[in-house]
C-alpha cells in the first residue's frame, strides 16, 4: 500500500522544503482542493496546485472537494503519473465530465463520501483509474477515521476482481498508525495522510513507521 502525504496540513509557507524533504520518503502527494462551497473550507487555486505540480516528480493526486469540477478541467499542467479526481456527488452527469478529460494525458478517479453507496458508480467504474473512498467527512483534516467504509473496500476489490478491471482503491482521512495496517490488509492501494504525518514537526519520521507499521504491526 502506497502513501501520499496530504500537503493540506504541511507548513503551507514552506512546501518546497517540504516536498524536497520528503520526495525520497513517500511515495507521491495529495492535495486537496476545497472552494467553500462543496465543503466548507478554502484552500489552492489552479496556479498554485500547477506549482506544487512543478516541484516534484513523483505522482499527485488532485482531489477536487469543488461544486464545479467541469471548470478545473485543462487548468493544472498535470502529467501521465497524475491524478485528476472529481466527487461524484456533485456532477449530474459523470459520463460528460470523463468524455472532456479523455484527451488530457492525465489519470482520471472519483471521490465518494461516507454516506454514499460504492455501487452508485458501478455505471462507469470501467472509465476509471482510480476511486478514493473518504473515510470522514470532507472538508477538514484531524477527523476520526469512520471504520463503517471498510466495506466498500471489498466490494470494491471483488467487483475489479469479477470484472477484470484496473482502477486503483484509495483511502483519505483520518489515517494513522492506529488503522494503516488494516486498511492495507482489507486490499486499500494508496492512502492519503496529512496529521498522522505533519502533526509532531518530524514528517519523516512519521512517515517511517506508518510504513512499517502497514508491513508489521
Amino acid at each position: 500500500m502506497k502513501i501520499y502525504p496530504s500537503l493540506i496540513s504541511a507548513d503551507i509557507l514552506n512546501l518546497r522544503s517540504v516536498i524536497k524533504t520528503l520526495d525520497s520518503h513517500c511515495d507521491g502527494y495529495h492535495i486537496d482542493v476545497m472552494d467553500d462551497h462543496f465543503v466548507s473550507n478554502l484552500t489552492w487555486g489552479p496556479a498554485f496546485v500547477e506549482a506544487i505540480v512543478s516541484e516534484t516528480k513523483l505522482p499527485i493526486h488532485m482531489h477536487l472537494m469543488v461544486d464545479n469540477p467541469e471548470k478545473w478541467v485543462g487548468r493544472v499542467g498535470l502529467r501521465d503519473k497524475d491524478f485528476f479526481i472529481f466527487h461524484h456527488e456533485v456532477v449530474s452527469d459523470a459520463l460528460k465530465i470523463l468524455n472532456n478529460l479523455k484527451d488530457f494525458k492525465h489519470k482520471v478517479g472519483v471521490a465518494i463520501n461516507p454516506e454514499t453507496p460504492v455501487e452508485d458508480i458501478f455505471s462507469y467504474l470501467d472509465k476509471l483509474d482510480y476511486v478514493l473512498i473518504m473515510s470522514v467527512k470532507p472538508g477538514f483534516s484531524g477527523q476520526k477515521f469512520m471504520p463503517e467504509v471498510l466495506e466498500k473496500v471489498r466490494v470494491l476489490v471483488d467487483h475489479r476482481e469479477s470484472k477484470s478491471l484496473n482502477f486503483i482503491v484509495g483511502m483519505d482521512g483520518g489515517i494513522g498508525l492506529s488503522n494503516v495496517k488494516l486498511l492495507a490488509d482489507a486490499g486499500v492501494d494508496e492512502v492519503g495522510v496529512a496529521s498522522a504525518v505533519f502533526s509532531d514537526g518530524d514528517p519523516v519520521r512519521a512517515l517511517g513507521e506508518l510504513y512499517e507499521t502497514r508491513i508489521h504491526r
